[in-house]
């Protein structure tokens, strides 16, 4: 089992980056939903939607293909190379969404706000440029470096947003230190609004580049297409599985923008509704990030375990851990919505769509099934494979989305991004066992998801009007149940429903 100790402990090292960082970055949903209106929330929230699609277009695929080629050539030549290309490209990229700016905020229905444009195309620059430099630390077991620099760049936009949108107004205004109102009022514009939001990424993003000096000093620009193809050739269907995948997770509130009838939810605007949603989407990030944390360990993981032997039953085995981590998350989320929902939500109106947040919970666990099971074609040298599960997907969820958003709003989008995820950890699964059969436990994980759904519908049909501090002892105690019954499975060992 040192090998899943191995694991573990590199995933709480980059989960002190993800978890600890997306944590605090979450402070600032309370900011952003105390000074924000509804509408302004949402403008943010669709626009960092667009940043996550042109984010996997910038960078390639060439993250996972960094990984893939060191396990057969010299790491600093294949970053050398990659960064070379990269370099290149993502300047083309940036500099024709700065030329293009006005154009594109008017497409959007933004009008004279090209600021907006021009400075995510910044963000997606310094993220692209750096993207192999973490990649770099992930390979060189330099996780503990990764993170500090990760929970760095988080805490500077933390700062800058509270700076701007909370500080900067009130020593404007002279409410509080007099002395200071000349000094703000030469730099600070008080209707920028949501591009201090912008600004403060694109200053947080910047300040990570000195980290990585030695990196770029040393850096031989290498440019021989001959041995760059046969890594563009992998890379590229990763990119339409990433826009694909990336669809099927950020499509929901593109749509409903679009797509929801008008009225459909009297007291609010369509996109009122948008920025309904995207806050309450948020309380699903402590799943998110914690697959995210596991991804950064486990894909050099997994590509070194593969020369092993045994390499199947030690992939079986991560996946039972994994599910049964998923499920701790699930539930200490939803059992627990009473009082989050209190804390992350300041505004009242924003708590309307808490009933997505279970939903969205389970979905992301299913995609963090898909992507472990993904890694059998990332192994062979498949990915294609991916490419076409993660295309349908995306065809689904944009046929189901606008066939039932005007039936059932944000609800319809949450329930189809579970069944569409769902379903791409099926479709992996079947595929991936054919071509690269992995002894996965699929009963036993069966049985624990079943469990976790069982106690979810129990609680929810008890904690029905109960007071607040009844829910909160009632749901913990039955989370403490439940903790003590994997314990008991562990130290008995009951082959029939655990693992050892």
């Amino acid at each position: 089992m040192s090998f899943l100790k191995k694991l573990l402990s590199d995933t709480a090292l980059y989960g002190v980056s993800s978890i600890v960082g997306r944590v605090f970055n979450y402070f600032l949903v309370p900011l952003y939903t105390a000074v924000l209106a509804p509408e302004e929330f949402g403008i943010q929230a669709e626009l960092y939607i667009y940043v996550a699609f042109l984010n996997i277009i910038y960078t390639f695929g060439l993250e996972t293909t960094f990984f893939r080629f060191c396990r057969d050539e010299d790491n600093q030549l294949v970053y050398e190379r990659l960064q070379s290309f990269l370099l290149l490209y993502a300047s083309v990229l940036s500099l024709g969404l700065w030329l293009m700016s006005e154009n594109i905020a008017a497409a959007l229905g933004y009008w004279g706000e090209g600021q907006y444009i021009s400075m995510l195309a910044g963000v997606l620059w310094i993220d692209t440029i750096l993207v192999l430099s973490f990649a770099k630390l992930r390979q060189e077991k330099k996780a503990k470096q990764f993170a500090l620099i990760k929970i760095f760049n988080i805490s500077i936009n933390i700062l800058l947003n509270v700076f701007f949108l909370l500080v900067c107004p009130f020593l404007y205004e002279g409410r509080y230190l007099g002395f200071l109102q000349p000094i703000i009022a030469s730099f600070y514009v008080p209707n920028w609004g949501i591009n201090y939001i912008f600004f403060s990424n694109l200053i947080a993003n910047a300040l990570q580049i000195p980290f990585f000096y030695k990196h770029f000093f040393r850096l031989r620009f290498s440019w021989n297409y001959t041995l760059l193809k046969p890594m563009l050739v992998y890379a590229y269907p990763l990119i339409f599985m990433g826009l694909a995948g990336m669809l099927n997770s950020m499509t929901d509130r593109i749509m409903l923008k679009y797509w929801l009838p008008t009225g459909f939810y009297p007291q609010h605007t369509t996109m009122a509704a948008v920025g309904i949603y995207a806050a309450a989407y948020k309380l699903s990030i402590f799943m998110s990030l914690a697959i995210q944390a596991f991804k950064y360990a486990a894909e050099p993981f997994f590509f070194d375990q593969s020369k092993k032997e045994q390499s199947p039953e030690i992939f079986a085995k991560v996946m039972f851990y994994f599910v049964l981590a998923c499920l701790s998350i699930f539930l200490v989320v939803s059992l627990n919505t009473k009082w989050l929902e209190i804390i992350f939500l300041r505004k009242s109106v924003y708590r309307e769509a808490m009933v997505v947040v279970p939903i969205l919970l389970l979905a992301n666990m299913f995609l963090g099934i898909y992507y472990n099971l993904s890694i059998w074609f990332k192994l062979k040298d498949k990915t294609h494979f991916g490419t076409w599960i993660s295309v349908g997907a995306a065809v689904a969820t944009i046929l189901l989305n606008l066939i039932f958003i005007p039936l059932g709003g944000y609800l319809a989008c949450a329930v189809i991004t579970l069944v569409v995820y769902f379903a791409m950890a099926v479709a992996c699964y079947i595929i991936g066992n054919y071509h690269y059969p992995i002894p996965y436990p699929i009963n036993k994980i069966g049985i624990h998801i079943m469990i976790g759904i069982i106690i979810f519908m129990f609680s929810s049909i008890i904690d029905v009007n109960l007071p607040l501090w009844v829910s909160i002892a009632f749901n913990n105690g039955l989370l403490l149940t439940y903790f003590l019954f994997l314990v008991y499975l562990w130290k008995s060992k009951q082959k029939w429903l655990f693992l050892r």
